[in-house]
């Protein structure tokens, strides 16, 4: 049994057979992103450009791109040459436009991707909803009372409404996988350096660019059109055929965390519980459970998140600057940028030395079969606009709802799969851990459950963008 094709490649083929234009396509996506704005996932629009690229497309190629004609949404972490790239703050409102595209903007246009628009997240990135002061709210389409997560909210978001058929996203702390996991989409976050990255990010060895898609299909079409070094990133390898290791894993842990953080939400375990069963069933491999506290003896991996990324951040942003704006910030920036100012050098130094006894028993634990099995999200979601419950103030979120930080700090690919719905209607997502640089084994075993226990490709009441293939 194999998974049907994914959107992607029904589209652009299409495209290229010329059975579907990309101008009507483009143009569908549009009305789409216009008739939704409720959900607010666009950040800024530029719809006019976009029907002029799809034009020219149709009436002067080249229409042999891999992802010709696909109307994409860019996170607006992310630089689009011609376009201000205002990362959610208000006070980055007067940006300039940007000179140059991202590595992954730039390789997706270049596969003929048609940018739309820019999609929303929290402010530079750092929270686990999408919600700032510059644009507002964006909601999840499977409950629009809860958070898409984030901090590729607003990508998901789209994604999973069928309103764009790509929408670019990072990965620094589970930026990619949470909201995967809430939307009800397949994403990863590839190894560190499979995807080569530049500029620096502002969490340096941290942050990665990663894809979520609505089939296994697509997901790997994404990867294979942007995966590759680039010149600047000293930890990127050489483009070649190492990470099309699809080999089965014949090892098997499971945790409910990786990390002691308290036990998780009935609904959150049951799930996982229960994903576990079906995947070791589905390999043949019994499942060994850990106890949260066994993985690191160095210390706490997700905790060590917290101080080195606030710091790197409050650095890239510059202090000074930092001081500057600090009253345009969300309540959330705020929080999280002052502990970034009390980090001392002591204390971060440390916490980046333990990242290497980390790495090292993370990689004596999977050897080079194993895999890891946990939450993609340890909570049963969040209100849209990041308050766990009704009743209480905005703040960020606290470190015992995540469950993605400790493969940004060894830099392991992890994958978050559909699995089933909390009593809430939003998606679960399980998450799975794999050795370096077995990212295509991440995405052969996702396809494997795909086709065994299929997910819905868009969230009810919504319909994806290959339905304009019944009108041709």
């Amino acid at each position: 049994m194999s998974a049907p094709p994914g959107t992607l490649h029904l589209l652009a083929e299409a495209i290229r057979s010329r059975r579907l234009s990309a101008t009507s396509l483009v143009s569908r996506s549009l009305e789409g992103l216009e008739r939704f704005h409720r959900l607010n996932v666009v950040a800024a629009s530029f719809f006019d450009d976009a029907m002029r690229d799809a034009t020219r497309l149709d009436e002067e190629g080249p229409l042999d791109g891999a992802l010709v004609g696909i109307p994409m949404l860019v996170k607006d972490l992310e630089d689009l040459r011609g376009y201000p790239t205002r990362k959610g703050s208000l006070a980055l409102r007067d940006a300039p436009p940007a000179t140059t595209s991202g590595v992954v903007a730039g390789r997706l246009q270049r596969a003929g991707a048609v940018a739309v628009g820019k999609s929303t997240l929290p402010e530079f990135a750092i929270e686990g909803f999408t919600s700032n002061l510059l644009t507002g709210i964006t909601r999840n389409p499977w409950n629009e009372m809860y958070s898409p997560g984030g901090s590729s909210g607003g990508s998901a978001a789209a994604v999973a409404a069928g309103l764009v058929g790509i929408a670019t996203a990072t990965d620094g702390g589970g930026s990619v996988r949470i909201p995967a996991s809430l939307c009800g989409l397949v994403g990863i976050k590839p190894t560190n350096g499979v995807i080569g990255r530049w500029p620096a990010p502002d969490w340096i060895d941290y942050s990665t660019d990663g894809h979520f898609a609505t089939s296994c299909d697509d997901l790997t079409l994404l990867l294979d059109v942007t995966r590759g070094p680039v010149n600047g990133d000293p930890s990127a390898p050489p483009l070649r055929e190492w990470a099309r290791q699809v080999d089965r894993p014949t090892v098997l842990f499971a945790a409910e965390r990786t990390s002691p953080l308290g036990p998780l939400d009935h609904d959150v375990a049951t799930l996982l519980s229960s994903g576990v069963d079906a995947l070791a069933q589905r390999l043949g491999v019994a499942a060994t459970w850990l106890e949260p506290g066994s993985f690191f003896a160095a210390g706490d991996a997700d905790l060590d998140w917290f101080p080195v990324t606030s710091a790197e951040h409050v650095a890239a942003l510059g202090r000074e600057w930092v001081l500057e704006h600090f009253d345009e910030f969300h309540i959330a920036t705020q929080e999280y940028l002052e502990v970034g100012l009390r980090v001392t050098i002591d204390e971060y130094l440390a916490a980046r030395r333990r990242r290497f006894l980390y790495v090292r028993e993370l990689d004596t634990l999977l050897g080079e079969h194993g895999l890891l099995i946990t939450p993609t999200v340890a909570a049963a979601g969040w209100l849209a606009d990041g308050r766990m419950r009704e009743g209480t103030g905005v703040h960020g979120l606290a470190p015992e709802v995540y469950s993605t930080a400790m493969q940004n700090v060894t830099g392991n690919p992890a994958i978050s799969i559909p699995w089933g719905h909390l009593p809430n209607g939003l998606p679960f997502g399980l998450q799975i851990t794999a050795p370096h640089y077995h990212d295509y084994r991440l995405i052969d075993v996702a396809a494997m459950m795909e086709a065994t226990y299929p997910w819905a490709r868009t969230a009810p009441g919504y319909e994806g963008l290959e339905t304009v293939l019944d009108m041709i």
